[in-house]
């Protein structure tokens, strides 16, 4: 705290976005340096022996973007190539800015905050007018890079450092197969399906009747595919469909990363339709990335470019809902260190494999814009921002009580 005072005393009226950013940077990075090389001339910030990361900057607007939208206007500006890395990683680097924790920093010292309030005030004015939000038709070919075989699009569960990421999926499926205690010819329901991953083990692996649901053409087209692929057409079935359109009883009901896309007001319609769709005896599990504290703050940059309206709900929301429901929780898990490896994987084969894109369809602010996404996931799981929930619940509570967690 000492030196960002020092560093917000020395900030007078006259002091520019670059003073800001820079000063606050070199106060906030304790045990690494960070070399700057902006068109006028070369800043160093942070501490350590040898500088870890050489950022080139080409837009003369950067700090202030930065200091008014956050990880919005960091993603933005290296989407339009305003800055790239020289020496060190992109997600290492996002990764050492998040554990910095620059903005809580920021937020200790009253001066700073009204100093850069009232930039983003300023900022807020000029650009009043200006509303891009550009879209991307994203096709399964894009996920296809860097997902693995069963394009499993959420944490992984590891059970060895040597897990590939197929195993670290196909661990999670399993996990959660087990939690619902699947037994052969039993019906199960999985709500926002994706790509078929989880229907597909399960039915294999599992005997059960499994049905998906996901309000994306390619992503149940994909998942059907697959079924066909493992011979499994008489177990599994799969339709394009939202929630409130299922009918049916099923045994079993899970739901697989796609609360946090749900809006705060579906949550109370989403858990009643749970409830009327699983069977007396029924168990249910629910899994999201949600909020560890008491402020839900979503990523602007993934709110902007990636899922529109996805929050990190609390996991008291969860409850509260399943309760109202008066469906009972049996255990809950938080897995969240196991996405760090998921995450890692992901980054990794994306890079390896974006050069197979064409180019006349997914331009180069396309791939900037994924190559950031993959970095912010890196340093989302580096610092452990959020959690990764199994709750698993039933509407019978006596007799589903486990004795023992999977």
């Amino acid at each position: 705290m000492g030196r960002l005072a020092s560093v917000a005393a020395t900030l007078g009226v006259g002091s520019t976005a670059d003073d800001m950013l820079f000063g606050t940077l070199d106060a906030a990075l304790t045990d690494t340096r960070v070399r700057f090389v902006l068109p006028d001339r070369t800043c160093e910030v942070g501490r350590g022996d040898e500088v870890a990361f050489v950022v080139r900057v080409t837009d003369p607007q950067f700090a202030r973007r930065v200091l008014t939208a956050g990880n919005l206007g960091l993603g933005e500006t290296y989407m339009e190539g305003g800055w790239a890395m020289e020496h060190g990683t992109l997600d290492r680097f996002l990764a050492t800015l998040a554990l910095a924790d620059v903005d809580r920093l920021i937020r200790r010292d009253p001066r700073l905050v009204a100093r850069i309030a009232a930039m983003r005030a300023s900022h807020a004015l000029i650009n009043s007018t200006k509303k891009v939000r550009p879209h991307y038709d994203v096709d399964a070919e894009v996920y296809e890079l860097f997902l693995d075989e069963t394009m499993g699009y959420s944490c992984g569960y590891q059970l060895t450092p040597d897990d590939s990421l197929q195993t670290l999926q196909e661990n999670k499926y399993d996990r959660v197969c087990r939690k619902l205690q699947l037994r052969e010819g039993e019906r199960l329901l999985d709500i926002g399906c994706g790509w078929g991953g989880l229907i597909n083990h399960a039915a294999r692996h599992y005997g059960v009747r499994a049905h998906g649901v996901s309000p994306a053409p390619n992503q149940v087209g994909k998942a059907l595919a697959r079924a066909r692929a493992l011979g499994l057409e008489s177990l599994v079935t799969a339709e394009v469909a939202d929630f409130r359109d299922v009918t049916g009883v099923y045994d079993k009901i899970s739901s697989v990363g796609m609360f946090e896309h749900l809006y705060p007001h579906e949550h109370a319609t989403f858990f009643a339709r749970v409830r009327s769709l699983l069977a007396d005896d029924g168990i249910g599990l629910l899994h999201f990335m949600g909020c560890t504290t008491d402020r839900n703050d979503p990523d602007p940059f993934i709110q902007t470019y990636i899922y529109p309206g996805s929050t990190q709900p609390q996991l008291s929301l969860a409850v509260k809902g399943l309760e109202r429901e008066k469906l009972a929780v049996l255990d809950v898990e938080n897995i969240a260190r196991h996405y760090h490896p998921t995450a890692q994987y992901w980054n990794d084969r994306f890079h390896a494999n974006k050069h197979r894109l064409d180019p006349a369809r997914y331009d180069a602010r396309f791939i900037r814009m994924f190559e950031y996404l993959m970095a912010v996931y890196i340093a989302g799981t580096t610092t452990l921002v959020a959690g990764v929930f199994q709750v698993l619940f039933t509407r019978n509570f006596r007799r589903n009580l486990p004795w023992h967690r999977v």
